[in-house]
């Protein structure tokens, strides 16, 4: 259990790293998403074969993931865009909003309850944000970006879930990516026409922190993840997840000195967000407790 437990926290901590890298690598947005997409699911199509890990799927699944891939690349497109445009601590914000645009959209996809709590907490975050956008004019593009970014994966997280249940981790992710991969390959040529860019072969330093970004934020989290889930609760992962975006906003403050740049608006807004962060984790323990009680 211990070690299942360190592994997740390993696995929030490189996923966290991985704005630093998209700060790090000198690729626009589309390329930088283009080369991570090749790389991460060239590699798990070579891994997972032999380790056994793929399951074989219908041609419907395949579409549906595939298509999931593409909304998945969308958001790191806009992800990587956000930082680009402002900042790793600003983009990192924005992500915060997951939970809140997945409690608002999961009820109208899903046909579920409405969970007021997640309700209230996403609003506190969305004010967070609002804070920072309208009192610090430099971000708003960023912020825009980021926040497209935050409801593109609420939306393929809400869809993945009807594949959990069926399809192992290690299958979901490789279609997943490589249905990213194909259509955003057909894309990108136009992508570029509509924002130029410098280069689109990665330079020297960008291979490292490439293969960084592919092999141990993508492939080795996903593992670490995937094998922590197999020992831990829900309640657990969620929990742990809740750290990911302070982890990288640290990071970002300790590599970059991001908190210099940033005016009082970003840390009357953040500080708004960690108190969402903070009642979420209370009524978390909460629910684990009530949980505890009714199975004793």
């Amino acid at each position: 259990m211990k070690k299942a437990f360190y592994q997740l926290h390993i696995a929030v901590f490189l996923a966290g790293f991985t704005g630093i890298l998209g700060k790090l690598i000198t690729l626009n947005e589309g390329w930088l998403v283009w080369w991570r997409l090749l790389i991460s699911s060239a590699t798990m199509w070579i891994i997972f074969p032999l380790m056994k890990k793929l399951q074989r799927l219908s041609g419907k699944d395949i579409v549906a993931l595939s298509m999931l891939g593409f909304l998945a690349a969308l958001h790191w497109i806009t992800f990587y865009g956000s930082i680009k445009a402002a900042n790793v601590s600003v983009a990192l914000v924005c992500f915060s909003a997951v939970g809140f645009f997945t409690a608002l959209l999961e009820p109208l996809i899903l046909r579920v309850p409405i969970k007021k709590s997640e309700i209230f907490l996403g609003l506190l975050v969305i004010a967070g944000i609002a804070i920072i956008f309208h009192f610090d004019g430099r971000y708003k593009t960023g912020i825009i970006l980021g926040v497209i970014s935050a409801v593109l994966l609420a939306v393929v997280m809400i869809y993945l879930r009807r594949y959990v249940q069926r399809i192992n981790p290690e299958t979901l992710l490789t279609w997943q990516l490589t249905g990213g991969l194909v259509p955003l390959s057909i894309l990108i040529p136009l992508y570029s026409g509509w924002f130029p860019l410098n280069h689109m072969m990665p330079a020297s330093n960008d291979w490292i922190w490439l293969l960084v970004l592919c092999w141990f934020c993508s492939v080795l989290a996903f593992q670490l993840s995937a094998n922590a889930l197999k020992r831990l609760t829900a309640f657990t992962v969620n929990l742990t997840y809740n750290l990911e975006p302070v982890y990288g906003i640290i990071l970002a403050f300790v590599v970059f000195n991001e908190n210099k740049d940033l005016g009082s608006s970003f840390f009357i807004g953040l500080s708004l967000i960690a108190a969402s962060l903070v009642i979420h984790v209370i009524l978390l323990l909460k629910e684990e407790r009530k949980i505890e009680r009714n199975a004793g």
